[in-house]
């Protein structure tokens, strides 16, 4: 807002400020209107959704220059109100620099030496692009020089790369890149290359690949301690592989089996797992879940029945209710009818429930749904027998409504037990890297690159949910299993159990 009091009394220097204003407008609007149509216009014209995230940072980025510009016409006077500060936000881990700006005299007019009183203090990001070192290791040889025997030199340490020139934590920064950054090989070698540093993508596929190799103990022993817990998620999601016979892609399957029993106060820490399979079909859920009993929580999938046949029949499934949200809301969005609109209006009812006892145990949140809960679900169930009678079971509200019916029992186990969720979406939060990842998950000859990629990515993913910096979990773990880690003690492995560094404390 312009304050008139700054405004200039020449008239051609107002209509220039009008003009220019104008000109702002008319091109922050032109940015606004290029979003939404990325966002709402016709298919054809829609850009692919991973790319809204592009989109905005760069409409963000065109807005903050036009609004630069406009500022560097005419400054905005100071407001210390206003003024934002990141003061005391930057994590406390970071390592301080400081530098103190003096006055140009502390000497009054009077002669007399001023004193310190207090003063002001502020904090900025400061970033050290990637360097890029050398480690020399030089082993002296000793002998007396009387006599020829007895030549001692210390043994050379253990590398991963034996005869190679990364260190560990070169290879753990190649695989944080590619994994949890979506960074392609090549255009790492790009990036080493402006530094001087020559080296093939080969080269650096191949240090993933020992890596890989060297990691999966840790992976196995993660996906078996997961399979120990009595309540997991479970999802599924596609996965191009090339298919270098046809010429072309091949759909494969990355499956993440995760827990997080944060929301009940349980003991276990969270993790992920996914596993990479060529098909969807329910015998690979059965084999990944082979030594799991207990409660899996998934969507509608069918595939997952086949676990219904176990003999004995040792897992229970519950549904997802925002699966059954979804179909309602689709149909909302579509058409504004009332019924649709009256189901999500009892479920948004049912979700302020569970925000509310979130965090409590499980015995807790037990007891709440029982008495708070139930009753609204008795009612929703006789909403529903009403509202099928009254529509077409093909319309595409009948169509929803089939749907929360078929799936009724798995979609209220979770009031029998505090430990379900009302919905599957912990483990679709853990799965969404892999829809970033998707374009660098066109894993060239055969299916191994895709197995590579789920163990790593499980590695990375579980670190993230523990707090753990992966660059620094992955370094400290290559060089232990290089040093020769126990393998009965793989276990202390694990992201839980590195403790080096945990961003949220």
């Amino acid at each position: 807002m312009i304050d008139p009091a700054d405004l200039p009394d020449d008239i051609e220097l107002l209509k220039a400020i009008v003009l220019r204003k104008e000109d702002c407008i008319q091109r922050l609007e032109k940015l606004v209107a290029d979003f939404k149509r990325a966002l709402f216009g016709a298919k054809s014209e829609k850009v692919n959704p991973e790319q809204y995230e592009l989109a905005l940072e760069d409409i963000e980025t065109a807005m903050a220059a036009i609004h630069a510009e406009d500022e560097a016409i005419a400054p905005p006077k100071p407001n210390p109100a206003r003024r934002k500060s990141n003061r005391g936000h930057l994590p406390k881990h970071l390592p301080r620099v400081e530098e103190v700006i003096e006055a140009e005299s502390t000497t009054c007019a009077c002669g007399a030496k001023r004193h310190i009183i207090g003063g002001d203090t502020s904090e900025r990001l400061d970033i050290i692009p990637a360097q890029f070192r050398v480690i020399v290791t030089r082993r002296p040889k000793y002998a007396f020089r009387s006599c020829e025997s007895g030549i001692v030199q210390a043994p050379a340490k253990p590398r991963l790369i034996e005869g190679g020139m990364p260190t560990e934590a070169t290879v753990a920064i190649v695989i944080v890149s590619k994994y949890a950054d979506h960074l392609p090989l090549y255009r790492q070698a790009q990036i080493y290359a402006r530094q001087g540093v020559d080296l093939d993508r080969s080269t650096l596929a191949s240090w993933v690949g020992k890596a890989a190799y060297e990691l999966k103990p840790v992976y196995d022993c993660l996906l078996a301690n997961l399979k120990q817990s009595s309540k997991l998620f479970m999802d599924e999601t596609t996965a191009p592989v090339l298919d270098p016979g046809r010429r072309k892609t091949k759909t494969g399957y990355f499956w993440a089996l995760a827990r997080d029993d944060g929301p009940w106060l349980g003991q276990a820490p969270p993790g992920v797992a996914f596993t990479y399979t060529p098909g969807r079909a329910g015998k690979y859920a059965d084999d990944i879940l082979q030594g799991f009993a207990g409660i899996l929580q998934v969507d509608g999938y069918a595939g997952y029945n086949r676990l219904l046949k176990r003999t004995p029949q040792d897992v229970q499934l519950a549904y997802c209710g925002a699966h059954a949200r979804r179909k309602l809301y689709d149909v909302a969005k579509a058409s504004a009818a009332p019924i649709t609109q009256e189901g999500l209006k009892q479920i948004a009812a049912l979700y302020r429930i569970e925000a509310e006892i979130k965090g409590q145990s499980a015995d807790a949140r037990l007891a709440a749904r029982i008495e708070r809960t139930k009753p609204k679900l008795e009612a929703f169930e006789k909403w529903l027998i009403h509202s099928r009678a009254k529509v077409s079971a093909k319309s595409p509200t009948g169509e929803a409504l089939k749907y929360i019916a078929k799936y009724w029992n798995g979609l209220n186990l979770f009031l029998t037990d505090g430990r379900i969720e009302i919905d599957n979406n912990p483990v679709e939060r853990t799965i969404r890297p892999i829809a970033l990842n998707r374009k660098n998950a066109l894993f060239a000859g055969h299916e191994a690159g895709a197995r590579n990629w789920a163990m790593l990515a499980s590695l990375i993913e579980t670190c993230k949910l523990n707090g753990i910096e992966p660059h620094a979990y992955l370094t400290a773990t290559l060089s232990a299993i290089v040093n020769g880690h126990k393998q009965s003690d793989i276990e202390a492995l694990l992201p839980w159990n590195f403790e080096v560094l945990n961003l949220n404390t």
